[in-house]
């Protein structure tokens, strides 16, 4: 069987999974949910079997998986009626077959050089954005304790950040300065979340400065990484984080 339909039946399965998660009783969804993104799991192991090797290429199974706990708890969040859910379901159908392609060429460029690789890499790091924000989102919308917050959104960061910039280096052994790097964005994920506490914002704009705290320290990262961490590329980014945070600094609702 060649590929491409081992993509397309990963992407029906999970489709058709999806939406079954969604016709049993709320106390069985998260359960189910969770099941799911296990189970996307083994359908990646199975749809990128000849890439992957008992080394780094594993990581490519982080993404997908994520991308369903996120989407299918956002699911919780939408307006029970089929007009806002169907989008839904039409959006994480083809975010999988997409990340069945992106993590295909993830794997064939660990081996050998491939002209894809560049085009992979930048879808790659917007399907991390993206499921950054509906993680974080659904956080966030928990409302718990403070510890929790930022705990959750450290622990939840780390692999995003690992797949993330092991994407930039491709070595088949996962590098110390990868895992370390991972480890303090994260850290610095739970602190900015920790600060959001005590900021009068809503869900969506406090995971929207979440998420481009990613954009920012993962692209930072995959510079460094590649070589072309210049004091431009720096600016760059760190305008675009200036000009959300004051945007979010205008879009909260200050006072009683």
């Amino acid at each position: 069987m060649s590929k491409r339909k081992k993509f397309i039946i990963t992407s029906l399965i999970l489709s058709l999974g999806f939406i079954g998660v969604q016709l049993l009783d709320n106390v069985f969804r998260f359960w189910a949910i969770g099941i799911l993104g296990l189970f996307a799991t083994g359908l990646f192991t199975w749809s990128l079997f000849e890439g992957l090797g008992k080394n780094a290429t594993l990581l490519t199974l982080l993404l997908p998986a994520m991308f369903t706990w996120g989407v299918g708890i956002f699911w919780f969040l939408l307006p029970a009626n089929v007009f806002a859910r169907i989008p839904v379901v039409v959006f994480y159908g083809a975010g999988i077959y997409v990340l069945c392609l992106t993590m295909n060429i993830l794997t064939v460029a660990a081996i050998r050089t491939i002209a894809l690789l560049r085009a992979a890499r930048g879808v790659g790091f917007v399907l991390t954005l993206i499921t950054s924000f509906l993680v974080y989102d659904a956080i966030l919308s928990l409302k718990t304790s403070i510890l929790l917050t930022g705990g959750g959104v450290a622990l939840l960061s780390f692999p995003l950040f690992l797949q993330g910039l092991w994407s930039t280096s491709l070595e088949p052994k996962l590098d110390r300065q990868i895992v370390i790097s991972g480890l303090i964005y994260s850290l610095v994920m739970g602190e900015a979340a920790i600060g959001l506490y005590f900021w009068p914002v809503t869900v969506v704009v406090g995971s929207l400065f979440l998420t481009v705290t990613v954009y920012m320290l993962l692209g930072l990262g995959q510079a460094k990484i590649e070589g072309r961490l210049f004091p431009g590329t720096v600016r760059d980014y760190f305008f675009v984080g200036i000009l959300v945070f004051i945007g979010m600094f205008f879009a909260t609702r200050w006072g009683a």
